[in-house]
């Protein structure tokens, strides 16, 4: 009976990290009565995690077959949000103009992580075992990114949209591009330094130079 109560009042605390993650991360949102209306009937993103907590326990605690797989096939047909059933997903998760998600099997999502549209959590091949990625908690991936296969993302680090991410994200990092790799931020010294590359090529334009002149000058004296 304990336990019972204990899983209760979790999921119940879950749910509401979950709705309450959506003030804290929507600035669309318009509180007063009108605004939690929106959020209850008008969020797609929270309604497919709160039927996959619900999918999720079917699935990871009761292993019910058959059953979850094709509750997630539903909610992905009304939400446009695809959530494996065995996908573990921790508190005040949201998502964004979710349209697009893909989340796989053995993806393993933290607290307070942030998704928007199109962000793919998938696999590399046909491999078995864990073989999608971890994001730690307070993570933000930006529409259309790529995890894929067995990565880490460090807490707090920010995915740049459009990334395809195919390494570990070190924890604070922010990366972007593909494939994905730190974003350097220059300080106000740094920009006053050339860098090192840049400070070859210009020893090289400046021989060059020299060597030009040089070349005209024997010309000149051979005219002469």
């Amino acid at each position: 009976m304990r336990k019972f109560v204990s899983y209760v009042i979790n999921a119940w605390e879950t749910l509401k990290s979950d709705v309450l993650a959506v003030p804290g991360n929507d600035p669309a949102f318009k509180g007063g009565v009108s605004g939690w209306l929106e959020v209850i009937f008008c969020y797609p993103g929270l309604h497919a995690i709160v039927v996959h907590r619900i999918i999720h326990f079917l699935h990871a605690t009761l292993h019910i077959p058959f059953l979850p797989r094709l509750l997630s096939h539903i909610m992905r047909w009304l939400t446009g949000i695809e959530i494996h059933p065995g996908a573990k997903i921790g508190k005040g998760f949201f998502i964004d103009h979710g349209m697009g998600i893909v989340i796989g099997e053995t993806a393993e999502v933290g607290n307070n992580v942030r998704l928007y549209h199109g962000v793919t959590l998938g696999g590399t091949g046909k491999e078995q075992g864990k073989r999608h990625p971890t994001v730690e908690d307070n993570v933000m991936i930006g529409a259309r990114a790529c995890l894929l296969g067995n990565i880490t993302v460090g807490e707090g680090a920010k995915i740049g949209a459009g990334a395809v991410v195919v390494k570990d994200v070190k924890a604070g990092a922010t990366v972007v591009g593909i494939p994905a790799s730190p974003l350097v931020r220059h300080t106000e010294t740094d920009s006053n330094d050339t860098p090192l590359s840049i400070k070859i090529l210009l020893d090289r334009i400046n021989r060059l130079e020299k060597e030009l002149d040089a070349l005209k000058n024997y010309r000149n004296e051979e005219v002469a």
